[in-house]
């Protein structure tokens, strides 16, 4: 973990308490324990943003508060090379946490992102409410946040692509879930969205949850995968049977539109221009309208998406910041993690050289997006 990382981030924090006139904040949610700890986990259960643990941090301390039971793992294991002090309370005596929580807050103005994390009231113990715009600390990568999102690209990519590989026919939504899961944890990632959608649910549902169908023809499989908190967000297609001449079409087409958007994010640009540029591509792609059936994705990094683009939204476009845009039209989808730099895009995810790949020329320049992978069944 590097200093300047740390020293990055308690900057920002500092000039976040001065403007909201806060002397510290307390952070639960998943999203803001991984970034102030740099890619540290707190949750148990998957299907909570709340954690187990907080971080109570100032401009010159951050400590973890927890209960007994996981007080050993934090400071043995997850924050043992963080130098967070690690405080705790009998997990049976929740009066007790809020005591200790009132002593460590000494009188200070502190702020918290959650209200009641299973043990006691947070607000009870004086804290305020965390101000909204304290994700948005998050949202320009540092360097080294940048190297971690490459390297869990490359391996949410490899799991992806080794799970399209690895699927049959006859198996059904969950069994492919439980494949591409297993490729993601394989590589040390966690799976925080699975979706798969098989045959006549490709075309029918642009959120597919996996369900009993037994795959015969072509499958979608999503994966937002994290590696030390950050998602990287990916869609891939495979069929067992020769594409149509409509599917052809439409998959070049969503690729057009991937593209257009891709290369069109910039700093500064705001992500109402973005959706009007992605509303502009399905209409020049002869899909006019097709964005309405589903979002067309956003910033992302620390949560799957950090902001949605929308129509007139005034957010703007940051140096430095991940973007996951999933264009889509019915039976085909498009999907991939970028970095926004001064420079241009990066893909931090992107199809391997061995994956079909689709060439789009835009404004003289050529970028691949990824093809159906066609197998035989």
């Amino acid at each position: 973990m590097a200093a300047s990382e740390i020293q990055t981030k308690l900057d920002r924090l500092e000039q976040f308490l001065a403007r909201h006139q806060l002397d510290g904040v307390l952070v639960n949610h998943r999203a803001n324990f991984a970034w102030i700890t740099c890619g540290k986990n707190n949750f148990i259960p998957s299907n909570s943003q709340n954690g187990v643990a907080s971080i109570l941090a100032t401009p010159r301390e951050r400590i973890c508060f927890t209960n007994s039971i996981e007080s050993p793992r934090f400071a043995r294991e997850e924050l043992a090379e963080t130098e967070i002090e690690v405080v705790d309370f009998p997990w049976h005596e929740p009066e007790k946490g809020r005591k200790l929580l009132v002593d460590l807050i000494a009188d200070r103005r502190i702020a918290a992102d959650v209200a009641d994390n299973g043990n006691f009231d947070h607000f009870g113990a004086g804290l305020r409410r965390l101000p909204d715009d304290f994700v948005q600390l998050r949202w320009s990568l540092t360097a080294e946040e940048i190297e971690r999102y490459r390297q869990g690209g490359k391996l949410a990519s490899a799991a992806i692509e080794s799970a399209c590989r690895k699927i049959a026919t006859g198996m059904s939504e969950h069994q492919i879930a439980g494949v591409l899961d297993q490729e993601v944890r394989d590589r040390g990632l966690v799976p925080v969205v699975t979706l798969v959608a098989a045959d006549q649910r490709l075309a029918e549902f642009r959120h597919p949850i996996p369900t009993d169908l037994r795959m015969q023809r072509c499958c979608m499989l999503v994966t937002c995968a994290s590696l030390g908190g950050l998602i990287a967000n990916i869609t891939r297609v495979v069929s067992f049977v020769p594409l149509s001449a409509e599917i052809k079409k439409r998959q070049q087409a969503v690729c057009n539109v991937d593209a257009a958007v891709n290369l069109s994010t910039k700093p500064g640009k705001t992500l109402g221009q973005m959706f009007d540029i992605i509303a502009q591509a399905y209409t020049d792609n002869g899909f006019a309208g097709e964005w309405a059936h589903h979002h067309q994705g956003g910033s992302t990094g620390y949560a799957g998406r950090e902001a949605f683009a929308a129509p007139g939204l005034g957010i703007a476009v940051l140096e430095n910041q991940a973007f996951a845009w999933n264009p889509s039209i019915a039976g085909v989808k498009s999907e991939d993690t970028i970095l926004c730099t001064s420079k241009g895009i990066e893909f931090l995810t992107e199809p391997s050289r061995e994956w079909p790949k689709l060439q789009v020329r835009i404004e003289g320049r050529t970028v691949e997006r990824g093809d159906i992978l066609v197998r035989g069944g």
